[in-house]
């Protein structure tokens, strides 16, 4: 598997290829959908990067508002004043690549300047478009997120990720943004209607790659998970990292979890036998 570098600000990078690479996920808010409340305040919010970091992950992702179904919106002060001194903090002590959740251009714009190195936008820039010129304009790295929320989709779930995330990528070419600094993702739980409609995703994934870059995938505590095992959201990990496995060897580069070590276990041995199956072809 040849090395894919994606570039991000302040001079860093992300090489992507023969191991997986995880994506803990920091969520400085009172009602996300699995652990809110949990990580409200600075202090606490350092210890779990710090436990996330400790365990393999490569990246925090910082996200001040819940993107759960029906959470009440926040507007970007608040947002601001929940995820500023956290991505601050983490950028001080220098250990992990920080991401920005967030769909907002001026919050992304502070976020970077603080220390983030990755905009996250699971918006896909569908909320706010001039977030790409913000990551063009900072060299960060940008994920490109497919959602269904607010529009109609196409009945086809691949062809309605090409449709979206191809318009996506058209504005970020406009912006100027470097394509070694995008990712994209193709949004597992927001707005895909059923967990028919998660399980096709999953079952083509591979059928993603014709658009080339990098891909993302968050299924961490998902409910179709929870549709499938019967498992409450805090208890998800177990089929978070069956389906991180499942992707891993379909194809998926980075994964955005809430249990990092859990799946790092099991990444780890989907990346062993794809360098064994890789030794095994060579002549």
């Amino acid at each position: 598997m040849n090395t894919i570098r994606r570039h991000l600000a302040h001079g860093r990078h992300l090489d992507l290829g023969h191991r997986s690479v995880l994506m803990g996920i920091l969520n400085v808010t009172p009602d996300s959908f699995s652990d809110g409340g949990l990580f409200s305040t600075v202090d606490v919010a350092l210890e779990q990067a710090a436990r996330m970091v400790g365990e393999g992950a490569s990246i925090v992702d910082v996200g001040g508002e819940s993107t759960r179904p029906g959470a009440p919106p926040v507007d970007s002060f608040e947002e601001q004043r929940r995820i500023l001194p956290v991505i601050e903090a983490l950028a001080g002590r220098g250990d992990c690549l920080i991401s920005v959740d967030t769909y907002r251009a001026d919050t992304a714009r502070l976020a970077v300047a603080a220390g983030a190195h990755i905009i996250n936008d699971v918006t896909g820039l569908s909320r706010e478009p001039e977030l790409a010129r913000v990551a063009s304009e900072t060299g960060a790295g940008l994920v490109i997120m497919h959602t269904g929320r607010g529009r109609s989709k196409r009945p086809d779930v691949v062809e309605d990720q090409f449709a979206f995330l191809n318009g996506a990528l058209d504005i970020a070419r406009a912006a100027g943004v470097d394509p070694a600094s995008i990712l994209l993702d193709a949004g597992f739980g927001f707005a895909k209607e059923t967990p028919e409609e998660n399980l096709d995703l999953m079952a083509r994934f591979e059928e993603l790659h014709a658009l080339g870059f990098p891909l993302v995938v968050g299924t961490s505590r998902k409910r179709f998970i929870g549709w499938i095992t019967g498992r409450d959201a805090a208890d998800r990990d177990a089929g978070t990292a069956a389906t991180s496995v499942i992707l891993r060897l379909k194809g998926a580069a980075v994964f955005r979890v809430h249990d990092v070590a859990m799946n790092r276990d099991a990444l780890a041995v989907a990346d062993a036998m794809m360098a064994r199956e890789a030794a095994l072809e060579a002549p």
